[in-house]
């Protein structure tokens, strides 16, 4: 049996209460039956591969080693993951360099199959680190389930300060955040940008993502968002925009988060 997260209220209020019980919510999910299983079968199995081929082999391996990036839907692209971990990041035409989404860059480079070192499976400490990544990004997959905005918002406060604190360009940075659906969603979503948006010229995009951040938080870059209070007031921004889209009509707490908020 999983433990069921409690996420009592949507929106803003809803996130408060999700911050201040995080912590022991994540204790008692990560106590459940399926995930001590799957956590214990990683534990003890990692260290036996060397290959990419030999973890795309094992479905228990792949689900918790996907699980651990969040991508967890692609487990059935078993070709196309075998290609991403048995090319490595070193070389310009390797697949996790080519892809739009630098998830699978982080998942090749973590492993680290076609490294200069050598597959980081056997090293210490990497079968926790893998297994505390699966496990956080499971219960936010659990909150999810509950209210899809939150697991969204949790997402985006790690996510988003990885890549503010980036060595990336601006432009790069934004460009990223365009090819990761998760975070592409909040933007959207807190800046008000239609469903066509997407559909637009890429360098238009860019100049709208940069001038709506202006517009908001008084700074175009995406390096503001290291700071924990600038990404907060982005998670406010989208969590009132999406409880007022979730059918919310008339004068509404959302509504007035929204407008003192400034949108």
């Amino acid at each position: 049996m999983t433990y069921t997260p409690v996420v009592p209220m949507s929106g803003i209020a809803g996130w408060t209460f999700l911050e201040r019980t995080r912590d022991l919510q994540q204790q008692a999910y990560n106590q459940s039956q399926t995930v001590q299983n799957d956590v214990e079968y990683f534990a003890e199995n990692i260290g036996k591969v060397e290959t990419a081929e030999q973890l795309v082999s094992d479905y228990r391996l792949l689900k918790v080693a996907l699980g651990a990036f969040g991508l967890q839907d692609e487990i059935a692209n078993k070709f196309f993951i075998q290609k991403v971990l048995a090319d490595g990041v070193l070389a310009d035409d390797a697949l996790a360099n080519k892809v739009a989404d630098k998830t699978y860059y982080k998942l090749s480079e973590a492993f680290g199959f076609n490294s200069l070192t050598g597959p980081e499976t056997q090293t210490e400490g990497f079968a926790e680190k893998i297994t505390d990544a699966y496990m956080t990004r499971s219960f936010e997959i659990a909150v999810g389930e509950q209210d899809n905005a939150m697991r969204l918002a949790m997402n985006l406060d790690r996510d988003l300060a990885d890549l503010a604190e980036s060595d990336m360009s601006e432009n790069a940075r934004w460009y990223s955040i365009m090819g990761s659906e998760p975070l592409r969603e909040v933007f959207d979503t807190a800046f008000g940008l239609s469903d066509y948006f997407a559909a637009l010229d890429v360098d238009k995009q860019l100049e709208t993502y940069r001038d709506k951040a202006d517009a908001y938080f008084g700074d175009e870059g995406v390096s503001q968002f290291a700071d924990d209070e600038k990404r907060q007031e982005l998670i406010n921004l989208f969590l009132a925009r999406s409880e007022i889209a979730s059918g919310i009509s008339g004068y509404s707490p959302a509504h007035t988060a929204l407008a003192l908020l400034g949108g």
